[in-house]
Order: C-alpha cells, then structure tokens, then sequence
C-alpha cells in the first residue's frame, strides 16, 4: 500500500470508528492537549473523551446509550431527579474505575457499596482530579422559594477545565446570576425547558450575558413538548455572530414523531 493510501485508510478507519461505531453525533473542540470528543448521549447526558479519559454526565434513559464508548472514568450528576440521577442506567454501566462527582443530595441516595466512589461537591467549591478541574456551581429556579422544583444550593451545574479550555454544563436552572457572571467559557451546554427550567428566550438572554465561544442548547424537552432550538439560534446570532451555536438531536428523532 503505498504512503497516501495507507495515511487515508487510517484516517477512514479513525473516522469510521468515532462516528459510527458509537451510532451518534460526534463533534470536537480542540484543547491545548489533544482533542476533546464530545458525544451527546439523551436529553442531559453526554459523554466527553480527552486524552484516554472518559467523563459520562448524567447517564440516563438507559446504559445502551454509551454503548460503544469506553467505561467512565468520571460520572458527574447534577441532581436528584431522575433525569439526572438515573439508577437503573448507572446500574447497567461499568462503574470499576469510575469516580463519581456530585453533591450530597445525590450522595445520599447512593447505594452503600458506591459510597467508597463518591466524591461530594458543593456549590462554590472545586477540586482536581486526574488533570481535570472540577467547579461546582449553583443551579436553581427563579424567583427562590422553598417550593421550588430547583432550590439553591441542592444541585449543581459544572464548571470543568480541560486541556486550558473551560466547559460549562448548566444541569437545571434559570439565567442565575452565577450563569450569568462567567467568563471565558470556551463551551457551553446550556438548558431551557418549561416549567422546569427556562424558556428559549431567557436561556438566550443568559448566553448573550456570559458569551461562551460554543453552545449547546440541550435538555430542551418540556412538559408541552420541544423548546425550539432553532429560534434559540437565530436569536442568539442576530445579537452576536461570534458564538458559535451547535444543533444537535438530543431525543433520537423523537421530535419527528410526535
């Protein structure tokens, strides 16, 4: 085989591997250590890959999922719903080498032979692990009150660091101050559901306030159907043409068949 041939089966064999063998979307940022891989897995899960380590985040709607992906070596939850906190998916995951970061609300429904796995976190709090910062930031409902579906201080959204490149993962909140005050976020996944979350235009609203380089809008199936995450585009680009949107299929062409 000669030189160019052999250099373009390699890359249609690498190719073939990460798009299709996982049977999902795969897109990439580049980070100052080697690609991250980012999977959208259903509605708030998603798996990122970097540089041999695999972070799941909030498996749910079961294991088939991650099928074809490498077992976890972080999971981070974000909440105690079952959205987020899915025990019979983690159950059917392989949690060997797995860490699994979230705060005490979650730990506390942990069963006791995971406990020894757990790392709890808080709003406001960080820590490092395996070359990967890891910051916990508040996720809740507006106005704050004692019924809400997202009390303060319960849940958390992620702040993760990876290769110099910082990734936010909202979990389930409203455009908080805490959204809305971050900087240099160079990806983004952000929610917007009613009336558990927020609408289109408020996720909108918190975006064009912290201005990642990349988002995401994701978990996006309320209780009246799909917000619509191509007006998010659209209105977040007519204000700033700078950040770059991503569209994906988070619910596997279920939007086509209701």
């Amino acid at each position: 085989m000669k030189p160019k041939q052999h250099f373009l089966f390699l890359f249609l064999l690498l190719f073939t591997t990460t798009c299709f063998a996982f049977n999902r979307e795969t897109d990439t940022l580049k980070t100052d250590r080697g690609l991250l891989l980012i999977h959208p897995i259903y509605h708030a899960s998603l798996a990122l890959q970097w540089n041999g380590l695999t972070i799941y985040i909030d498996p749910y709607h079961g294991a088939e999922g991650f099928k074809g992906l490498p077992k976890p070596d972080l999971i981070l939850i974000t909440d105690i719903h079952r959205d987020h906190f899915d025990f019979s998916t983690l159950q059917g995951i392989d949690l060997s080498q797995a860490t699994i970061v979230c705060p005490t609300q979650v730990s506390m429904q942990m069963p006791k032979d995971w406990i020894e796995q757990v790392h709890e976190i808080s709003n406001g709090e960080s820590w490092t692990t395996k070359k990967i910062q890891i910051e916990a930031i508040a996720m809740y409902n507006l106005p704050e009150e004692a019924n809400s579906m997202h009390t303060k201080g319960r849940g958390n959204g992620y702040l993760l660091t990876i290769g110099g490149k910082r990734i936010y993962i909202s979990g389930d909140t409203e455009d908080t101050p805490e959204m809305r005050n971050l900087k240099e976020i160079d990806l983004a996944f952000v929610c917007m559901n009613l009336p558990y979350t927020m609408s289109v235009e408020q996720a909108v609203a918190g975006v064009l306030a912290f201005e990642p380089k990349i988002v995401y809008p994701y978990h996006y199936k309320g209780i009246d159907g799909y917000s619509h995450i191509g007006r998010f585009k659209e209105l977040i680009n007519d204000s700033n043409q700078q950040i770059e949107v991503r569209l994906c299929d988070w619910y596997a062409g279920e939007q086509q068949k209701k």
